[in-house]
């Protein structure tokens, strides 16, 4: 007998009750979850904040680092900028003193034989400066005296007032003008001048003062107190003498007493002089002049430089323009 194949049903309760514990587990587990996910957010909120605040903290304090090192930028700009222009200035002085010591070195060959001619000097008086004020042999108006030509028309001085030259050598020099004036009994003008260029007689600026006796006597007595600021250099008052009095149509002696030559080129001067005193068709010039060297920086063992550069000067100056020069061995009368 056969058997008979039993059916299954799906939907029995067997079934049923397996699908509803499954549901039943799901849903606990949605529970679950529902409950533990606001817990996990807030804390996930919370480690933000904390770390968006150090970052904000971070980002002040890297602020507050750059602002430091612009500053410090700023003040290292500005001392490379202070070194930029001194380093700019020493490069300027450094041709400055380039120049001035190739020009030294230039003049330091004349000076050296200079300054053997003036210990030579020193020595004796010039036989020329002894006869100008005791000469008694007559005389063509044109004839030198003691070797100084005396043919001009109008004579000026300038005088060194520095204070080397008033406390050593001013009563020589009242003497020394005196006999010059005494070599030209009649002129047509006199000028009396520093050697900065300033006139003796304010009212007579750029005028030739008239030759009388009476005026003679009033230049040597002014002259005995008479000390305007000098620089000790003849060059302003030789070129403002030149400048202003030069002329075509008049025989001008220019007579420079002085004991030294401070500063500048030696050759500069000459080169200036020659230009203003130029020189006629037949190469004479217009302004002879005649130069006076006081012995006031000698001393010790060795000359003065400035003394040397001051005899260089103005035995050029003489030989170029006609004139003497006289180098003094005393300061007494």
């Amino acid at each position: 007998m056969s058997k008979r194949r039993r059916e299954v049903d799906i939907f029995n309760m067997s079934f049923l009750d397996v699908v509803s514990c499954g549901f039943g587990a799901i849903i606990l587990l949605l529970v679950i979850i529902q409950i533990s996910e606001p817990r996990v957010i807030e804390k996930l909120a919370v480690d933000l904040t904390g770390l968006v605040q150090r970052l904000e903290l971070e980002i002040y304090r890297i602020r507050g680092e750059t602002t430091v090192l612009n500053r410090d930028l700023t003040e290292q700009q500005e001392q490379l900028s202070r070194h930029r222009e001194k380093l700019a200035r020493l490069k300027g002085d450094l041709s400055l003193v380039r120049g001035e010591h190739d020009a030294t070195r230039n003049e330091h060959e004349a000076q050296t034989i200079i300054e053997n001619q003036l210990a030579v000097a020193q020595q004796t008086l010039s036989e020329e400066v002894k006869r100008l004020s005791g000469l008694s042999v007559r005389r063509t108006p044109d004839s030198p005296i003691g070797g100084v030509p005396v043919d001009s028309e109008y004579i000026m001085f300038i005088i060194d007032t520095s204070g080397s030259m008033g406390q050593g050598a001013w009563s020589m020099v009242l003497r020394k003008v005196q006999e010059i004036l005494e070599i030209y009994p009649r002129v047509k003008g006199i000028q009396v001048m520093n050697d900065m260029g300033d006139y003796m007689y304010s009212q007579y600026r750029g005028q030739w003062i008239p030759d009388t006796p009476a005026r003679r006597e009033a230049i040597v007595r002014r002259l005995s107190s008479w000390f305007p600021f000098s620089n000790s250099s003849p060059v302003e008052g030789i070129e403002a003498a030149i400048r202003r009095f030069y002329s075509k149509d008049k025989k001008i002696s220019l007579y420079v007493l002085g004991d030294d030559f401070a500063s500048g080129s030696i050759q500069a001067v000459v080169d200036t002089v020659e230009r203003l005193n130029r020189a006629d068709s037949s190469g004479n010039r217009r302004v002879r002049i005649h130069t006076v060297g006081f012995p006031v920086q000698f001393g010790g063992s060795r000359l003065s430089i400035n003394a040397v550069r001051y005899a260089a000067l103005m035995r050029k100056l003489a030989e170029d323009n006609g004139g003497s020069f006289v180098g003094l061995n005393s300061v007494r009368p």
